[in-house]
């Protein structure tokens, strides 16, 4: 009679194992991206309660980051893990060529997301960062905080997103399957801070899409170090300010503003797909 609770065999166990490693590992990536964030969030509390009018939690944030980074890329202890940190932050070098065709591509699809953020404002409630405050603040304090807040975001979730946890993704489902996974496993970050708004939840898909695809085209970071931090500055001083400024309708009642925006929409969208198609069409194939 055949046992009804066979023990699992050596092959079943071995794959548990990977998937179980594989799992662990882009967690502790995960959450070492949480904390390296929450490191810059204290320091800044800390600075705007004590001295706002010298920002000096830039300076220390600076210095950390920098440390972070050289650690993340193989630096200092242990020796043993140097080469697979370097490969898992995965800033490897970019042709000049293909650097600025990821840029050109990232920045024209960034225009594409900003424009669809409006557009989206004049239909639905977005929920998501209030406008900061900054009354009462240096203009020298303000310009350092952004600045910095955007230098911060874009490393801190390039390195432990798109490096660590899309290159570990990648040796095990392939290249695009580990950007959708990787868009997918980040979302519920993106809804503790921005609310679980299905249209605000899909909007931060297509942007993790969107880094996730210039991190695999190029194999490198670093052009989507540059789109988010671009991206990030573009937020924080631009367009969550001016949020408030647009309020939701039924379609048809809006006005010009809101026409011009889906037409922009429209025209960076068809510019920033044939970007990226121009740009995967040279890019280099192989490992990751």
């Amino acid at each position: 009679m055949p046992d009804p609770h066979p023990l699992p065999n050596a092959e079943s166990r071995s794959v548990a194992r990977r998937v179980g490693s594989v799992v662990l590992f882009c967690l502790v990536a995960f959450l070492a991206t949480l904390a390296s964030q929450s490191v810059w969030t204290g320091l800044l509390v800390a600075n705007l309660k004590t001295s706002p009018a010298i920002p000096w939690s830039v300076a220390v944030m600076a210095v950390l980051l920098w440390t972070m980074w050289r650690y993340a890329g193989g630096a200092w202890w242990p020796s043993s893990t140097r080469q697979s940190r370097a490969r898992y932050r995965r800033a490897n070098p970019v042709s000049r060529d293909l650097f600025l065709r990821a840029m050109l591509a990232g920045l024209l699809s960034l225009a594409a997301l900003i424009a669809l953020w409006l557009v989206l404002g004049h239909l639905v409630h977005l929920p998501g960062n209030p406008a900061a405050n900054y009354a009462g603040y240096s203009l020298l304090t303000i310009i350092a905080v952004i600045g910095m807040a955007s230098l911060v975001g874009a490393v801190t979730e390039e390195v432990g997103l798109r490096g660590y946890m899309l290159t570990r993704l990648q040796r095990s489902v392939g290249g695009w399957l580990a950007v959708a996974i990787v868009a997918l496993a980040i979302s519920p970050g993106h809804g503790a801070t921005q609310g679980f708004a299905v249209v605000t939840l899909a909007w931060y898909l297509l942007s993790d899409l969107l880094l996730g695809a210039l991190s695999l085209l190029t194999r490198s970071i670093l052009p989507s170090i540059a789109v988010h931090a671009v991206g990030l500055l573009a937020f924080f001083s631009l367009v969550w300010p001016t949020d408030s400024l647009r309020h939701p309708a039924p379609l048809g009642s809006q006005g010009l503003e809101f026409w011009i925006e889906v037409v922009a929409f429209g025209i960076l969208a068809v510019a920033g797909l044939a970007a990226l198609q121009s740009l995967a069409a040279r890019a280099p194939k192989g490992g990751a």
